[in-house]
């Protein structure tokens, strides 16, 4: 089974997840996906064989909208994802995002992603009109499965990596993973 393939199966059966994918998708927002630790911390957990996966501490949406990239929209979107599934949702237009981290203007979700700190968080899923799952990984999966910790170049921070690193507690989570620079 390939990588992808693994990750359709894991999603598949993690009813919260799937759930998830469900109320984002009912939103209908362009260029959009559940991301970061939605689909990273599933695939660490299993590729750890984890007996029961680690919680969600939030579902982070992000989506693509130059039309409409105001805050606002974003906080009302998470208004909305509360009131239909009560998680700790954080909503962000990937259409301005490029301001706030003081880089050229993204061109999607999946260019905007891939200026993201570390190169495994940059992976998400999304579900189509048919309910289909859709990944989203701008430097593919491999790395994700290869139990390592991964510094974008494109974002080459070390103060801004480790301490994601060391105040999400990757390491002591995940104790199989390697940081790589």
């Amino acid at each position: 089974m390939n990588y992808e393939d693994r990750i359709y199966q894991w999603i598949e059966d993690d009813a919260e997840r799937v759930r998830a994918l469900s109320v984002a998708a009912s939103l209908d927002l362009p260029d959009w996906c559940l991301a970061a630790g939605f689909v990273r911390n599933l695939v660490w957990d299993n590729i750890h064989g984890f007996a029961s996966l680690t919680a969600l501490n939030d579902i982070d949406l992000i989506y693509f909208d130059p039309k409409d990239s105001s805050e606002i929209r974003d906080w009302q979107l998470e208004q909305k994802l509360r009131s239909v599934l009560d998680v700790p949702w954080s909503v962000k237009n990937q259409a301005r995002m490029h301001k706030r981290n003081d880089d050229k203007p993204y061109t999607s979700t999946s260019d905007a992603m891939s200026y993201w700190v570390e190169v495994e968080t940059a992976v998400g899923a999304a579900m189509n009109h048919s309910g289909n799952i859709v990944i989203v990984s701008p430097f593919g999966l491999s790395p994700l499965f290869n139990f390592t910790i991964t510094m974008n170049t494109k974002r080459p921070k070390f103060k801004d990596f480790n301490e994601r690193i060391t105040s999400k507690r990757w390491l002591e989570i995940w104790p199989r993973l390697v940081v790589i620079f």
